[in-house]
C-alpha cells in the first residue's frame, strides 16, 4: 500500500479517535464534574442529571446521521468530514469553559446540554462519513483492510481517554479533579479536533465520488442524499439496522460497559477493572487490520457469521465466567476472547454497509440506519444491563446480548457477499443487487 493510501487512511480515520475520546471522557469524568453544574445535595441526583444530558447525545445521533449524511452525498465526503470535526471541537470547547452552578446557576447546565447536542450530531455523522471515505478511497482489493482502521481509531480514542484518566487520577488530588481537573480532557479534545480539522482541510475528495458527479459537481440529481432516495433503497437500509443490531450491543458490552461490570458485578477494584479494559482494548485495536485484510481474501460474510455464531453461543458462558474471574489475568483472558469474537463484526462492518449503497445515497444510507440501530441497541446496552441487575436477574442481560447476535446471524446467513462490488459501477440499487448476485 502506497504513501497516498496510508495518508487517506490516517486523515479519514483520525477524526474518529478525537470523536470517541470526547464521547468517552464525558461519561468517565461525569463523576467529577456532575456537582459543578447542579445544586449541592444528593450526589445521585447530580449524576442522574448529568447522565440525562449524556443520553440526549444518543438521541441526536440519528439527526446527525441524517444531516451530515445528506451533506456527504450532496457536497462531498470531505465536506462532511470537515463539518463533523468542527462540531466536535466546538462541543469540547463549550464543556471546557462551561460556567459552574455557583457562577451562572443552571446556565452552565444549559451550556453542557448544547455541547452534548453538538457531540451527538457530530458522532452521528462521523461514522458514516469516515466509513464512506475509507471505503471509496481504498484500492478495491484492500477495502476491508482500509476501513478496519475506523475501529482502530475509535478504540484508540477510548484508550487515550482511559490513559489520561489514569494519569490524572495518579497525579492530581481528588479535590483538584472535582474542582478544575475535569476540564483538562476536554481541552485536550478541543486541541485534537483542531489538528484533525487542519488535516482534513487539505484532504482530497474520493475518486469514486468525483467520477460519479454530474456536470455541476453533484451526484445523483436532485434526490441525492434525501430521505426519498433512501426510501428507494429501504431494503438495504433495514439490512444495515439488522446487521448492526448484534454487533453494536456486543461492542458496547465488552468496551464501554466492561469496566463497570468488572467492578460492580465481578468484584474487581476499579483500578484493576480499568487496567483490564485498557489492555484488552489495545489488543482489540491491533486485531482490526488483520481481520480486515482477511476479509479482502475470503469475503465479508465469513467474518460476520463467525462473530454472530460466537456471540450467540459464547456470550452467556463468557459473562458468567467474568462475574467470577476474581483477578486481573482471568478477567483479561475472558475479555480478550470476547473481543476476538466481536472483531468479526467491528473490523469490516463499515465497508459492508458502504458497499450496499450507490454513490449518491451512500453516506446517508450508512449514516441514518446505523445511527438508529446504535441509538436503539448500542446506546441502551448499559441501561439494559443495569435494569436486569437491579431486577435481580443479571443473567438476563447475557441472554439479551446473545439474542441480538442471533438476529444478526440470520441476516448474515441470508445476505449477499459484497466484497467484489465495483463502487465505480454502482449507480442504483439494481446494480448493487446484480453485482452482489454475480459474486455470491
Amino acid at each position: 500500500m502506497g504513501r497516498e493510501q496510508w495518508k487517506k487512511i490516517l486523515v479519514g480515520s483520525a477524526g474518529n479517535m478525537v470523536e470517541w475520546f470526547d464521547w468517552f471522557v464525558y461519561a468517565s469524568f461525569a463523576t467529577y464534574f456532575a456537582g459543578a453544574f447542579f445544586p449541592d445535595g444528593n450526589p445521585t441526583a447530580q449524576l442522574m442529571n448529568t447522565a440525562g444530558i449524556f443520553a440526549v447525545g444518543f438521541f441526536m445521533r440519528p439527526v446527525g446521521g441524517w444531516l451530515l449524511g445528506r451533506v456527504g452525498d450532496r457536497k462531498g465526503r470531505k465536506a462532511a468530514l470537515t463539518l463533523t470535526v468542527t462540531l466536535m471541537s466546538a462541543s469540547a470547547v463549550l464543556i471546557a469553559v462551561a460556567p459552574t452552578y455557583a457562577v451562572a446557576g443552571y446556565g452552565g447546565a444549559v451550556v453542557l446540554l448544547v455541547a452534548r447536542l453538538l457531540q451527538g450530531l457530530s458522532v452521528g455523522g462521523e461514522y458514516a462519513a469516515s466509513a464512506t471515505y475509507l471505503t471509496e478511497a481504498a484500492d478495491p482489493e484492500r477495502r476491508g483492510f482500509a476501513s478496519s482502521f475506523q475501529y482502530v481509531s475509535m478504540t484508540a480514542g477510548q484508550i487515550v481517554g482511559l490513559g489520561l484518566q489514569i494519569v490524572l487520577q495518579r497525579t492530581m488530588s481528588d479535590d483538584a479533579l472535582h474542582s478544575w481537573g475535569w476540564r483538562i480532557p476536554f481541552i485536550v479534545g478541543a486541541l485534537g479536533a483542531a489538528i484533525i480539522f487542519w488535516l482534513r482541510r487539505s484532504m482530497l475528495e474520493t475518486e469514486v465520488y468525483e467520477e460519479s458527479a454530474d456536470d455541476d459537481g453533484t451526484v445523483g440529481g436532485d434526490d441525492k442524499g434525501t430521505i426519498k432516495a433512501l426510501w428507494a433503497h429501504r431494503r438495504e437500509a433495514f439490512l444495515v439496522i439488522a446487521l448492526t443490531m448484534g454487533g453494536t450491543v456486543a461492542y458496547y458490552t465488552y468496551t464501554t460497559y466492561l469496566t463497570k461490570y468488572l467492578s460492580n458485578s465481578a468484584g474487581l477494584s476499579k483500578e484493576t477493572a480499568t487496567l483490564v479494559s485498557f489492555c484488552a482494548l489495545i489488543v482489540f485495536a491491533c486485531l482490526q487490520p488483520l481481520a480486515g485484510a482477511l476479509s479482502d481474501r475470503i469475503g465479508r460474510r465469513p467474518l460476520l457469521i463467525t462473530f454472530a455464531v460466537g456471540s450467540t453461543f459464547l456470550t452467556v458462558p463468557i459473562m458468567t465466567l467474568l462475574q467470577h474471574a476474581g483477578s486481573f489475568w482471568p478477567a483479561l483472558g475472558l475479555a480478550l476472547l470476547a473481543l476476538v469474537v466481536v472483531t468479526g463484526y467491528t473490523s469490516i462492518n463499515a465497508c459492508v454497509k458502504a458497499e450496499l449503497f450507490p454513490t449518491g445515497i451512500r453516506a446517508l444510507g450508512v449514516a441514518l440506519p446505523y445511527a438508529i440501530a446504535n441509538a436503539l441497541f448500542g446506546g441502551t446496552a448499559e441501561y439494559v444491563a443495569l435494569w436486569f441487575k437491579n431486577a435481580g436477574t443479571e443473567s438476563g442481560f447475557y441472554w439479551y446480548v446473545a439474542g441480538c447476535a442471533a438476529v444478526s446471524l440470520i441476516v448474515y446467513l441470508t445476505m449477499r457477499e459484497t466484497r467484489d462490488i465495483d463502487l465505480n459501477r454502482v449507480k442504483s440499487v439494481e446494480n448493487v443487487r446484480e453485482a452482489a448476485e454475480s459474486v455470491a
